[in-house]
Order: structure tokens, then C-alpha cells, then sequence
């Protein structure tokens, strides 16, 4: 079991990786993982101090404490800036002031030979500005690191003194410090969606007890204990309102922002907000299994499946500094060595162009922001993505596979005809088919216990024995003495019993008692509302290969697909079956394109890990289907299937943007600068400017809305 804590302070994706690669040389922190997006540690180890040190041996600005409470996220003012950033504006103020004064007097200071007093106004500016980077670069050194972003300016802005660019060296620091500065509200900007979702978390739940209600903490309640809810309120835990009607508001689990009305027996989730009448909910699972826990779980951890683009970066910038020192050091040396006439003076500045110009913060810091912004804008629309890796995935979907029931239908179920065999009656045959399916969660199931209770009254759950499920059939139950099987035609061949195949195109299920046919129950299920708009979205997107499959008879399977203008359908199939077909599509998929699988239920669980992006449902799902999966839907709804792709190729769009442009642009002022066209003020600007371009490129995504690119 990981222990989470929290680092503040940490503004650099640079520091992170050296933070995350330092604990990991250590013993007791080899499992270490920093998430650089949420500000995050994970480690097994809980020996605070002794992490304390560690990361203050790398980084000693770093703060570490354990996490205990999700802090609450405020909007970002200018006020909340000048006060968290003070020092560093006053130092970055009175540096500029210096080196304005030192542009206007230059003549002035050379004529009357002060050059005493131009180098005092110019070191102290300098260091104003420049001593952190300075004392950072010093520790990089001494830790053997070599090379960072600090050393490099720390090299060009010392290079600059000794070739009397006095104002080139203090705006060096000045607009590096500037750039740092913006980044950080940047990073800080972009946390901002992942922070309003922890948010989300409840802080507290009131327990029905003999004495009132008890205030406590929403892990410290159990399954079955009541709960009140009043107006205003989160819903702590997942529950089922036993008591009151209310609507509640569950847009930060869903993305949805119309109120749903929830009445008793009706399920309500923890994160949801009560939004009119008190409810008084029993507890169906504990917090850790809630679904805000796992919300909160999923999109925290996220960030520690890199994309490849992610881990390119990282690698390019381990190699390529070093790289351009060396470049730099061949430029400033060999060309007055080598070529008449040409000065050292002149192939020095020119190096120093190289190292300012060749930062590669727009890289390091614009690419990991991209991909988080992509998951926390997918997250606040109801969108779970586990990974950056998966949103690679969820940009190259070519095909997408869908389960039938509980995903493109509703998954509730209507009795629509009850065909009779052997003698037995109506009554008490679907007393046996109840009984039979009461300890099953399969919606079939729980539409037949419905429709016997509400017809003949309550279930004998005790006289139940011996209830088995047969994967892909249905389930093998012992009631009253009496063994029942309940299931499809596949069931009633393996078990040998002697039926009659219903004519019908709806789901049928098939009852044997003691090993004789009693009959068969004709059920109806309903296409989602929704179902129509995930066809037309997935169309729009350019995504025309779709399949649907289902253990559910050929005649139903096919009537929904006729509906739905799916052309290729496979029906009653095992869960293995799937996985076959599956396989099959992923063999035939486009050299570049990949497979998505969406479903609901257990049994889809093999399907959602054989594919190339597994998405489960999430709303009503089975939990092994959510573990399982690579992107979870908090909706029921499978046009989101689309959006997900449609979030996933804008957020990969950006990235690849970003990319080029930080290097394009790098490469071609680097040329510039050894051909003498551009100044060290030109690279500065050019490295801070493409540094923020890309980042407010990268915020983008987080403002990114499906709907708006479907209609365009």
C-alpha cells in the first residue's frame, strides 16, 4: 500500500523526473513515483523524515507532507500572484530599473570612464535576478548532474560579462526569471482542473444513530449504515435513498448539467450534490470503493502512464543539453582558430546565443501539461482516461467495437410473453425463474425478480442454495429441493434439457425445473436514446467501422443493429468468443489506426483488456470491467465513446504542435544565431516567447469542447 504525499513547490517537470530518478537510487523509495501535474509523491515508504532529506539532497526548496485532506483549489488572481511571487517581482523590478538606467547612461558612463561604477550597477542587477539560478546550477554541478536549463543560463550570462555584454547578461536573467515566473502560473493554471475535482471528495457523511445524527469522516462509515443527506450537501458514499425525494446535481462525476430527480429505491453516487429535499440513504459501498474514490484515483494516477511522446521528451532533453554545450564550446573555440580574420569575441557571443536560444523548457514543460490537460478536460465531462498513453491510443481509433447490452441498449428489460411447456403454469414457473435469478446483478435477471414481485409478491431468499453462474448461459440455482436453470439455448444444449427454440426476435430466457422445460420468457430490451447520436458522432469523426457484439440471439441482436445502421454484428457469443472475434477485428485493423471496445458487464472484462483502448461504462458497470479498462465513462451515455476519441485527437494535435514548434522555431534561430543575425536579446526573446506560446497552446485542450468540433 502506497503512501500519497503532497510537494509543494514543485513547478519544474525537470524537478520532478530528478526528484522521481533520485528516490529511486535509493533503497527504501524504489517504487517512487512523482506526478508532476497533481504535485504528488507515491511511495511505499512512510518514513517522512528520512524522504525529507532525500529530497532536499535534489531539490531543498521542496516541501513534503503526508496527505491527509484534499486542499481546496482558489481561483487564480493578481493579488494571489504578487503575494506568492513577491520576492521575485521586487528582485526582477529593481534589476529592470538597473538595466534601464544602464542603456540610457551607457555613452555617458564610457566617456567619463566609470567603468567601476557600470560594472557595480551591473553585477548587482545581475544578481538580483540571477542568484538562484546561479546557486541552482552550482548544486546541479556538485550532484554531478552536469547539465539543466539553470546551468545553461548560469554559462551564457557569465559568458556575457566576460565579453562586456553587460545588459545581454542581466537580460538574460531577467527574461529567464520572467518566463519562469509565467510557467508557473501556467503549471499552476493547468492544475487548476484536477484540483476542482478533488474538490469533489466529501468531507464528511451524518450517521443515523439512537442518539441523531453523527458528523464523521466518510471512511469511518460502513456498508448498510444510514446516512442523511440534507440540501447542499455531497452524497459521501455510493447508497440507495431509503427515505425522501430530491434532485441532485452530478455534473462533476458525469459532465451532464441537468439535475436528475431521485426518488426511494433510485441509486445516488458519492461526489453528487443534493440539490432541494434531505434524503436519507442506506450505504452500499465503503468510501475507498465509491465512485468518487475511484474517480479521484484514476485521474490522480494518470499522469504515470507516459505517453511516448512524453518519455521522447524526456530522454531528448537528458542528451540534448549536454549536447549544445558542447556545440557551443566548438563554436566559440574552432572558428577563430581555423578561419582568417574572425575573433574570439565574435564566436563567443555566438555561443552564447546557441546556449540561451537552446533551453529546452518549452519541450520539458508544454508536453506533459498538453497530455494532463487532455485527461482533466476529458475528466470534466464525465470522461475517465487512466493514461497519457491512452490518449495516443484514443487518437488513432480506426474501429470501435461495441457490447450490446447495458451499452448501446438500456439494459432494462421488460417481460414481454411467457410461453408455457409441460403443464407447468405462468405463476409458478416465474416464481422458479425469479428465485432462480434473485442472487444474479445481470439486468435480465433483476427484470424478472421485478416482475414476479410485483405480481405475486415477495422472494423465499433463504430456500435459495447452491446458485452457481455459468458464464455466457445464465445460472444453475437449487430452490425448495428444486434445481433450476435459467439461461439461453447454449445452457439448456450443455445441460442436455429437451426445449423448444421460442420464435421471437427479442432476448428470450429459457427455464428448466428438475431437468424438464417449463418454458420461456420473451424479454424486450430498449435502445438508448443516446445510441442514435454515438452513431452519428463516431460517423462525423471519421469513424466508419463499427461492430456490435452480443451473447444475446441473432433475430434481437440484429434488430437493434438494423436500427442503429450497424453493419456487422455477432450474437450469441461466450465471453471467450469475444475476445475471439476481438482478436480477429485487431488482426484486420489499419496499419495506424487501433481498436476501442466499449461494455458494461462482467463478462466483458476479457474483451476491454484484449483491446487496444478497453472503455468500460462506468455509471452502472462492473467493477472488473472499470479496472480493467483503459478509459471509464462516469454516463451511460456511448456517444461519449466519440468524444473521447474526439478529445483524444485534439489533445494529441497539441502535443505534436508544440513539438514542432518548439523546435522549429529553436532550430531556426539557433542557424540565425551562428550566422551573426541574431543577438542574445533576440534569443532570449525567442526562448521565453516560445516557451509561453507553447503553453498557452497546451491550455487549449482544457478548454476543448467535443460538441463544438462535431458541429463544424
Amino acid at each position: 500500500m502506497r503512501t500519497r504525499y503532497t510537494l509543494k513547490n514543485l513547478d519544474c517537470a525537470t524537478c520532478a523526473e530528478k526528484v522521481e530518478n533520485h528516490l529511486k537510487s535509493i533503497i527504501p523509495f524504489q517504487d517512487a513515483s512523482v506526478n508532476f501535474s497533481a504535485s504528488v509523491l507515491n511511495v511505499s515508504s512512510k518514513n517522512i523524515s528520512l524522504l525529507r532529506n532525500a529530497i532536499a539532497e535534489i531539490e531543498p526548496e521542496i516541501e513534503i507532507s503526508e496527505e491527509r485532506d484534499h486542499p481546496a483549489y482558489d481561483k487564480i488572481v493578481i493579488t494571489d500572484i504578487i503575494q506568492s511571487h513577491f520576492r521575485e517581482l521586487l528582485f526582477i523590478l529593481l534589476s529592470s530599473i538597473m538595466l534601464v538606467f544602464l542603456i540610457i547612461n551607457e555613452k555617458q558612463l564610457h566617456a567619463t570612464n566609470a567603468v567601476f561604477i557600470e560594472y557595480a550597477l551591473a553585477v548587482t542587477a545581475f544578481l538580483l535576478c540571477g542568484y538562484s539560478v546561479l546557486r541552482d546550477a552550482a548544486k546541479t554541478i556538485l550532484r554531478r548532474v552536469w547539465f539543466d536549463e539553470k546551468v545553461l543560463m548560469s554559462i551564457a550570462s557569465i559568458g556575457a560579462f566576460s565579453i562586456h555584454a553587460l545588459e545581454e547578461a542581466i537580460g538574460v536573467m531577467i527574461f529567464y526569471q520572467i518566463g519562469e515566473l509565467l510557467q508557473n502560473i501556467a503549471v499552476r493554471q493547468s492544475r487548476n482542473s484536477i484540483q476542482k475535482l478533488i474538490a469533489i471528495r466529501p468531507d464528511f457523511a451524518n450517521v443515523k444513530s439512537a442518539g441523531g445524527l453523527i458528523k464523521v469522516s466518510p471512511q469511518e462509515v460502513h456498508i448498510d449504515d444510514c446516512i442523511v443527506v440534507k440540501p447542499g450537501e455531497k452524497i459521501p458514499l455510493d447508497s440507495i435513498v431509503i427515505d425522501g425525494n430530491s434532485t441532485v446535481d452530478a455534473s462533476v462525476l458525469t459532465g451532464e448539467s441537468l439535475p436528475i430527480e431521485k426518488a426511494v429505491s433510485d441509486t445516488v453516487l458519492a461526489g453528487e450534490i443534493n440539490l432541494s429535499g434531505i434524503l436519507t440513504l442506506r450505504v452500499t459501498k465503503l468510501f475507498d470503493e465509491s465512485s468518487v474514490s475511484k474517480i479521484l484515483k484514476l485521474v490522480e494516477n494518470a499522469s504515470e502512464r507516459k505517453a511516448r511522446s512524453e518519455n521522447f521528451v524526456t530522454t531528448f532533453a537528458r542528451y540534448y543539453t549536454p549536447v549544445i554545450v558542447a556545440i557551443s564550446a566548438l563554436i566559440a573555440i574552432l572558428p577563430p582558430l581555423f578561419i582568417s580574420g574572425e575573433t574570439f569575441t565574435t564566436w563567443i557571443y555566438r555561443a552564447l546565443v546557441l546556449l540561451v536560444i537552446s533551453c529546452p523548457c518549452a519541450l520539458v514543460i508544454s508536453i506533459p501539461l498538453g497530455y494532463f490537460g487532455g485527461i482533466g478536460g476529458a475528466s470534466r465531462r464525465g470522461i475517465l482516461i487512466k493514461g497519457s498513453s491512452f490518449i495516443d491510443a484514443l487518437a488513432k481509433v480506426k474501429h470501435v467495437v461495441f457490447d450490446k447490452t447495458g451499452t448501446l441498449t438500456t439494459g432494462t428489460f421488460e417481460i414481454k410473453k411467457v410461453v408455457l411447456q409441460n403443464g407447468f403454469t405462468e405463476e409458478y414457473m416465474l416464481a422458479m425463474a425469479a428465485h432462480a435469478e434473485s442472487n444474479s446483478n445481470h439486468p435480465i435477471a433483476k427484470s424478472i425478480v421485478q416482475f414476479y414481485c410485483n405480481k405475486y409478491g415477495h422472494l423465499d431468499s433463504l430456500a435459495v442454495s447452491e446458485h452457481t453462474e455459468i458464464s455466457g448461459g445464465g445460472v444453475s440455482t437449487t430452490f425448495n429441493g428444486h434445481r433450476i436453470l435459467a439461461g439461453n439455448q447454449y445452457l439448456m444444449k450443455k445441460e442436455g434439457i429437451a426445449f423448444t427454440p421460442a420464435d421471437s426476435k427479442e432476448s428470450v430466457l429459457y427455464v428448466s425445473i428438475d431437468n424438464t422445460f417449463a418454458g420461456a420468457i420473451i424479454i424486450g430490451d430498449k435502445i438508448k436514446d443516446d445510441a442514435h447520436n454515438a452513431m452519428r458522432l463516431l460517423h462525423h469523426a471519421g469513424i466508419h467501422d463499427i461492430t456490435m457484439l452480443t451473447g444475446d440471439n441473432t433475430d434481437a441482436a440484429q434488430a437493434v443493429a438494423d436500427r442503429l445502421s450497424i453493419k456487422t454484428v455477432y450474437a450469441e457469443l461466450l465471453p471467450e468468443n469475444k475476445v475471439t472475434i476481438l482478436e480477429k477485428i485487431c488482426r484486420n485493423k489499419t496499419q495506424h489506426g487501433t481498436v476501442a471496445f466499449a461494455g458494461d458487464g462482467i463478462n466483458d472484462a476479457p474483451v476491454i483488456a484484449r483491446a487496444d483502448v478497453g472503455i468500460a461504462m462506468g455509471a452502472f458497470g462492473a467493477d472488473a470491467a472499470i479496472e480493467t479498462a483503459d478509459v471509464v465513462l462516469m454516463t451511460d451515455h456511448p456517444s461519449k465513446v466519440a468524444e473521447a476519441v474526439l478529445i483524444g485527437r485534439a489533445t494529441r494535435a497539441i502535443v505534436i504542435q508544440n513539438i514542432f514548434l518548439s523546435l522549429g522555431v529553436k532550430f531556426v534561430i539557433l542557424f540565425l544565431g551562428i550566422s551573426g543575425f541574431v543577438s542574445m536579446w533576440g534569443a532570449v526573446f525567442a526562448d521565453v516567447g516560445v516557451a509561453l506560446l507553447a503553453i498557452l497552446n497546451a491550455s487549449r485542450i482544457r478548454r476543448y469542447t467535443p460538441d463544438s468540433a462535431s458541429q463544424n
